[in-house]
């Protein structure tokens, strides 16, 4: 009897998962919504003058239990500003062969520079494509702001972009030229 009862059990099984409601995804057709929260693609931000905010305490990089941020700070000057601090992120890279996307980098950033977009796609055909830049990183100018490095904004100090006091770029503020010392310690133009 239990013989008999085997094969028509597993049958069972069977016809009641023909006619269940079919799940299938139309994935790169229609794009899948993500959670308000998901953790992907990071971005590095902007205050709302332009300036980065970023102050390249490599923090993040200490935090990453993978090991995939890399972050090299420089100082800022009177002439090259690109941050309201003492310092900026001069070179900035995640590799997203080795992110986890675990979120720690964002806990540990102390000016909510580093933030995770709903951006999900990552993959690429070549390891040296998953290595995003400072550039690639980077949040995107919108109308009231000025492209770094430019000077920190009339009036005010390091402390007021952190408290939120400064909500666009002064009038008449322009892009600065950045410079770098020449080989005879000359002062030549570096395109930024």
């Amino acid at each position: 009897m239990s013989d008999f009862q085997n094969p028509v059990a597993g049958f069972g099984v069977t016809f009641k998962a023909m006619f269940k409601k079919r799940l299938t995804e139309q994935y790169p057709e229609q794009q899948k919504t993500t959670a308000p929260r998901f953790h992907g693609r990071h971005q590095l931000n902007r205050h709302p003058d332009g300036l980065e905010k970023c102050v390249g305490c490599e923090l993040c990089a200490w935090a990453c239990p993978a090991d995939a941020i890399y972050v090299e700070g420089a100082d800022n000057t009177d002439e090259e500003r690109y941050s309201p601090g003492e310092r900026y992120g001069a070179v900035y890279q995640i590799n997203y062969a080795r992110c986890i996307l675990c979120g720690l980098c964002i806990e540990a950033c102390p000016t909510r520079a580093l933030t995770m977009t709903n951006e999900f796609e990552l993959a690429d055909s070549s390891r040296e494509n998953l290595i995003y830049t400072k550039e690639q990183l980077l949040a995107g100018l919108e109308d009231n702001m000025v492209d770094t490095p430019h000077a920190i904004h009339p009036g005010t100090d390091e402390q007021d972009y952190y408290r939120g006091l400064v909500t666009g770029a002064a009038p008449g503020t322009v892009r600065q030229v950045a410079t770098s010392k020449g080989e005879k310690g000359e002062p030549e133009e570096v395109d930024v």
